[in-house]
C-alpha cells in the first residue's frame, strides 16, 4: 500500500495536524472527498526523530489550537464543495 501525502499541515512548535483527503467513488453518484486529520508531536530520542500522539500537560494548548485551525480547513474545504455542487445543481 502506498503512502499518501497529507493535503494540508498546521504546526505550532511540535505539535502537527496533517489533513488527508480521501476519494470515495460511489456508482451511480458523484464522487465524494472525505477528509481526515491526524495529530501528532514530534520529539528527539537522542539523534533520531520520533513521532507520539501522547500530550503533556504543556503541550495541550499547542494541540487545542492546530486542531482548531484543521477544523477550519476542512470546515472552508466543505464549503467549497457544497457551494460548487449547488451551483452545479442550478444547471
Amino acid at each position: 500500500m502506498s503512502r499518501q501525502n497529507p493535503e494540508h499541515v498546521i504546526r505550532i512548535g511540535s505539535v502537527s495536524a496533517s489533513v488527508f483527503a480521501r476519494k470515495i467513488e460511489r456508482e451511480g453518484e458523484s464522487d465524494r472527498i472525505v477528509r481526515s486529520v491526524n495529530l501528532q508531536k514530534r520529539y528527539m530520542d537522542g539523534n533520531t526523530a520520533k513521532f507520539s500522539s501522547s500530550f503533556g500537560l504543556t503541550e495541550l494548548p499547542q494541540a487545542i489550537e492546530v486542531l482548531k485551525r484543521a477544523m477550519q480547513y476542512v470546515a472552508d474545504a466543505e464549503a467549497v464543495v457544497v457551494q460548487v455542487s449547488s451551483e452545479a445543481d442550478q444547471f
